[in-house]
């Protein structure tokens, strides 16, 4: 069944001020208004429509990425090179701990890494030597054993030249074991001084992205451990307003929503677009409430802390919908042109939030009633229209 939304709660002061409008226009411009000839003017119908009713929601402005920087080693703070405000770069160094024996423990890491290049450098010498010998007792088995077959060789010799090329078979064996276990020393020791390094590495902490420092929360002096925190570091490239919503609105609200949010700023309050990124589950248990993250459109000049209002679709409902070029505002007086009898009349409203097609009309118009669209300044109560495209 089609809703109807009947003339009512007009407010008092709107009526007096429409009824001395009315009675300054009678008499001589009445009769200008007759006489006048129909003005051509756009007309659109009051329609229902299906709207989402709209609510506020405040939260804080915050950035999108925030790193707290910890320490990974258990080492007196030496050097803090950042303060709060501060912009930093990717990769700058931001906090120095005390990385002396880190530092020892890498050179002993690195010169163990070169002791074992050359044991495996010595190795493979010994087995290029083993190979050299290995050829001449074969060259020399074959020798023998060629003239032993000829009998010009005795058994014993023979015995020795087997018992020789035996022994280059071994030796061989032997060095490519050494050879092979050196390499595997040298994997270690590499593997060894690359930890020392990185561990040394961690005794400086850098920035992990383009960003201000926004909080500093060690001292020099101080003994760092592992987890402390040391330096807050966000990222200024992008915002996201934090926001909590009753669980009973929170299922109008999805991801990718289009919402309009005021921020306020030192100059005043600032009105910019954002979207719904994130409807994170229940963060308040008690009190049945959904974080929703909106995200803040780049550029725009706002800092972490910073409150700010959305303004978040509610539940969907039936309301009358009008144009708003439609809707003729003075002061706190909203009015329309209504198209009656080919005479423009001029028609008090009660106007609510705008919509996605124009501006709900609370009272004042019933549905299909025909409006003056963008009105004309020379527009007045009473005067004859022509209508210039279709409602």
């Amino acid at each position: 069944m089609t809703q109807r939304i009947t003339r009512q709660a007009v407010p008092v002061a709107a009526l007096v001020l429409a009824g001395a409008q009315l009675a300054c226009g009678g008499g001589h411009e009445a009769g200008q208004l007759e006489a006048a000839p129909p003005l051509e003017v756009r007309v659109a119908r009051a329609t229902m429509a299906e709207m989402a009713d709209v609510f506020e929601a405040g939260g804080v402005v915050q950035a999108r990425t925030t790193a707290v920087l910890v320490s990974r080693l258990m080492a007196p703070v030496r050097e803090v090179r950042v303060r709060p405000g501060d912009r930093v770069h990717a990769g700058q160094p931001l906090v120095l701990l005390d990385d002396r024996d880190l530092t020892a423990h890498a050179r002993r890491a690195r010169a163990g890494a070169a002791a074992a290049e050359q044991g495996q450098a010595a190795t493979r010498s010994q087995r290029d030597a083993a190979q050299a010998q290995l050829t001449l007792a074969r060259a020399t088995h074959a020798r023998v054993a060629g003239l032993h077959a000829k009998k010009s060789a005795t058994d014993q010799e023979f015995d020795q030249a087997t018992a020789a090329l035996r022994a280059a078979e071994a030796q061989l064996a032997a060095a490519t074991s050494r050879e092979t276990e050196a390499g595997s020393g040298l994997e270690g020791a590499r593997a060894g001084s690359e930890v020392a390094e990185a561990t040394a590495s961690f005794a400086v902490i850098t920035a992990p992205f383009d960003g201000v420092v926004t909080e500093k929360l060690v001292e020099e002096g101080n003994m760092a451990a592992p987890g402390t925190p040391l330096v807050r570091v966000e990222d200024t490239r992008g915002f996201r307003l934090e926001v909590r919503v009753d669980a009973s609105r929170a299922g109008s609200v999805r991801p990718g929503d289009a919402v309009p949010v005021t921020i306020e700023t030192g100059a005043g309050d600032a009105v910019v677009s954002g979207r719904v990124a994130e409807v994170a589950r229940a963060v308040e248990a008690d009190a049945r409430a959904f974080l929703v993250k909106i995200a803040l459109p780049d550029g725009v000049d706002v800092r972490s802390g910073t409150f700010g209002r959305a303004r978040l679709p509610g539940a969907r409902r039936t309301a009358l919908i009008v144009p708003t070029e439609a809707v003729v505002r003075r002061g706190q007086v909203a009015s329309v042109f209504v198209v009656d009898q080919q005479r423009a009349r001029l028609r008090l409203v009660n106007v609510g939030p705008e919509a996605a097609g124009g501006v709900e009309v609370l009272a004042g118009l019933v549905d299909g009633e025909i409006v003056v669209v963008a009105p004309p300044a020379q527009l007045a109560d009473g005067r004859a229209v022509r209508v210039g495209g279709r409602p």
